[in-house]
This record gives C-alpha cells, sequence and structure tokens, in this order.
C-alpha cells in the first residue's frame, strides 16, 4: 500500500462509531479495507459493573459486557485492534487481593493486542508489575520508559507493527513522568525519557522507515492540563510532532464523546481520544483504507 493520508477532514471531527445503524454501504468497493480500533483506558481493576444505586454511573461497565460489546463487533469485522492506554491496576478490592492477576486473565480473553503503563501499574512496584506479566496474553509498548537495569528490561518494546488484513499498523507507547507521582521505590531504576523527542523518532520510523499505514501512540500522558499550560500532554504532543495519526489517550480520566482533532507541525490532522475511565465506554475508531487514502466514519463513543 501507498502510504496514507487523511481526507474529508469535516468527517474526521467524530471518528467513534457508536451502536446505533451505520451504513457501510458508500464505503464498499473491490479494493476498501476496514480496520476497527477498540479502546479503553484507567480501567482500574473495575471488574463488576457500577451497582444500580450508584449516583453518577448506575449500572455503567463491567467486564462482561465489554467482552460481549467487543464480540459483537469483531462478528461485525474481524479486522479489529484492541488496545489500552494504561492504569489497568488499582481501585478496587480485586487488584488488593488479586494483584493485577485477574485483570490481565480477563483482557487475555477479551484478545487484548497491545497496552502502555500507567504510573498506577507500579503500585505494588516493579517486581509486581513483572510477577503479573505470565497472565497477560497481550503485550506492553512503552518507548519512553528505560527499563534497561530494571526486572522489566525486554519484556516491553518500544513499538509494535500490527498487520491487519494488509493493513499495516504502528503502534508505540508512551508513560507519563514517575518523579513526584509514583514513590522511587516502587519504578527503581526505570528512567524517564523525552516524550515528544521519543514519539518523533518512533513516528518516523513508524511511517517512513516501516512504511506503516496507520501510526498510533498509546499514550498515559494525559489528555491537557489546565492548570500546566507547558505540562506535556496528548494535545501539545499532536502539535509538536508529525506522522502520528491517532493518539489514543490515558491518565486524566477524560471524557471525550469523540476525537479532538488538531493539526500536527506540519498542518496535517491527528485524531486524540480518551474515554474516561473505570471501563465505562469503549472507544471505537473505524479507518477505510484503499488505494491511496484513509477515510474515517463518522459516530460516537459507545456507553458499555
Amino acid at each position: 500500500m501507498k502510504r496514507r493520508d487523511f481526507i474529508q477532514k469535516t468527517a474526521a471531527t467524530s471518528a467513534l462509531l457508536g451502536l446505533g445503524g451505520f451504513s457501510l454501504s458508500s464505503f464498499k468497493s473491490v479494493n476498501t479495507k476496514h480496520l476497527t480500533v477498540l479502546h479503553t483506558n484507567d480501567v482500574h481493576s473495575y471488574i463488576d459493573p457500577f451497582p444500580a444505586n450508584h449516583p453518577k454511573n448506575p449500572n455503567m461497565g463491567g467486564v462482561a459486557r465489554r467482552a460481549a460489546l467487543i464480540e459483537s463487533i469483531r462478528k461485525e469485522n474481524p479486522n479489529v485492534l484492541l488496545l489500552d492506554a494504561g492504569d489497568i491496576f488499582q481501585g478496587t478490592p480485586y487488584f488488593n487481593y488479586y494483584g493485577g492477576e485477574l485483570e490481565f486473565k480477563l483482557m487475555s480473553m477479551m484478545q487484548y493486542d497491545l497496552a502502555t503503563i500507567g504510573n498506577h501499574d507500579f503500585d505494588n512496584g516493579i517486581e509486581g508489575l513483572y510477577a503479573q506479566l505470565p497472565h497477560a496474553s497481550f503485550e506492553f509498548v512503552s518507548a519512553n520508559y528505560d527499563f534497561k537495569n530494571t526486572v522489566m528490561n525486554g519484556h516491553v518494546k518500544p513499538y509494535k507493527i500490527i498487520n491487519k488484513d494488509g493493513i499495516k499498523v504502528g503502534v508505540f507507547g508512551l508513560g507519563v513522568g514517575l518523579d513526584g507521582l509514583v514513590d522511587k521505590k516502587n519504578y527503581k531504576e526505570t528512567i524517564y525519557l523525552d516524550p515528544v523527542g521519543v514519539a518523533q523518532d518512533m513516528a518516523r520510523l513508524l511511517k517512513q522507515e516501516k512504511k506503516c499505514d496507520l501510526v498510533i501512540c498509546l499514550s498515559h500522558l494525559g489528555y491537557k492540563y489546565k492548570d500546566e499550560p507547558d505540562k506535556i500532554c496528548d494535545t501539545k504532543l499532536a502539535t509538536l510532532t508529525k506522522d502520528i495519526d491517532l493518539i489514543i489517550g490515558g491518565h486524566t480520566h477524560t471524557f471525550l464523546d469523540k476525537p479532538t482533532v488538531l493539526k500536527n507541525s506540519v498542518g496535517q490532522d491527528v485524531l486524540v481520544n480518551q474515554v474516561g475511565c473505570y471501563g465505562i465506554n469503549l472507544g471505537r475508531i473505524d479507518f477505510y483504507f484503499d488505494d491511496d487514502t484513509a477515510v474515517i466514519s463518522n459516530g460516537k463513543s459507545i456507553v458499555v
């Protein structure tokens, strides 16, 4: 395939497909390929749905509902990429008791492809995270955490390239700065690298050298910081780099009804999305590839 460029900018302003009826007839052609990207972030060990009497989120969320929803989407389109943007751990007694084992096992059953690492994933220490890796059938990507002097060395890749029906997707991970956020004894000798420089290197490698059709940044940097305007976040990352098509974020628990569309450093569109926290929503973005272009569908976020 040739390098993809986003077109139909107005369509890009709402790039999540909901449960309502959406006709694909206008996109059907012999050469069109359809990729569905599903994503979660900051699930924080919420295995069960919220109770019916919860004041904010009654009957929402829950792994069983998310699994059923993912399964139904896979029946609709087998070319699904399922990603998580970190903070898988910490938030309910399930984590306190099982230490992350249950979370990883359930994500494996749902066939997650990749996840990045959030700050709360260090809450049982880096050894605690390492101890749970055998329960994860999916891989972890993080390009700006250098684990070379820790037990996690060799168990986290900076990026991964996944081929879905001939669509070449490059995914790399970024994590938030740990100093002052996580106790030093929990992350040990993990080195935090500048996310902007790392992101640009990763995007260039994946888009230009590896010729990926779609480049995704799986980020736990946070969407935006109103009180810290100079702090690096997903919206800043989008504008300061190029060759990234989609930033899937976490950390700030930001509920977006649809992705934000920003211009990168060379004036091209970048989608930035985050779906809140606790497994309440499942993000969905549909890409349609033909010989020259990637077209993004309209829609909205899915409430689990």
